[in-house]
């Protein structure tokens, strides 16, 4: 992303690609809606004839009730779509529990090998990314149907990545899970979004994403 782009990250989950569908949908019905009320203002502007006697007109409001909600239903339909296909769990092959600290996150890998390590921010600005770079990346595979689990140990703390379309917070006392498929492999960042203290922009996130045989492998580390 760079700030000239005006679209969203490209996607490379079906969550995100679902979002992004979303997005090009209600903008095509805002268009729609902002191209109409503009023709009937500037044919309200321009008309010469005028009915001052018009009091009421049961017809014209009955329509400018049910437009809008007929345009409601074709936006919440794909949107309660969506909200539901991300808090489901379609057999998830690996769990990964994410928590929330001041100011840096920890991993823990408990399904069949318990793994566990700790994700701070380097600060090494010549070669690594700024704000971004982690010295213990997550891992995982690709193509794998996995199971985010979010907690903190202090604070709230909101665990995203914009590019796999996952956001969700991290609550002291309380689990919150979310399911994530990567279609691709690559290196996938992001930080914390919910402001968490005086260093909330220093707790970045960076998952990198494998072949299943080289993440089994890192796992028996």
């Amino acid at each position: 992303m760079k700030w000239t782009k005006c679209f969203l990250p490209d996607a490379y989950s079906p969550n995100m690609e679902q979002l992004v569908y979303f997005h090009d949908h209600a903008m095509t019905i805002i268009i729609s809606i902002t191209i109409l009320i503009s023709f009937l203002l500037n044919s309200l502007i321009n008309n010469k004839f005028t009915n001052l006697n018009l009091n009421e007109h049961q017809m014209i409001e009955t329509w400018w009730t049910v437009l809008p909600s007929i345009v409601l239903f074709f936006i919440a339909i794909p949107s309660l779509k969506i909200l539901y296909s991300m808090e489901e769990m379609i057999n998830p092959s690996i769990s990964i529990k994410s928590v929330g600290h001041q100011w840096y996150w920890s991993y823990e890998y408990s399904d069949k090998k318990f793994k566990e390590f700790e994700s701070y921010m380097k600060y090494n600005l010549k070669k690594d990314f700024r704000l971004l770079e982690v010295d213990n990346k997550i891992k995982a595979p690709f193509l794998t149907q996995i199971r985010m689990i979010f907690s903190s140990s202090d604070v709230l703390h909101s665990w995203t990545i914009p590019c796999l379309g996952i956001k969700m917070d991290a609550v002291p006392g309380r689990l919150n899970q979310s399911s994530m498929m990567i279609k691709k492999p690559g290196l996938f960042m992001g930080q914390c979004s919910e402001i968490c203290g005086t260093n909330h922009s220093f707790m970045p996130i960076m998952l990198e994403s494998i072949k299943l045989l080289k993440f089994i492998k890192w796992i028996n580390q």
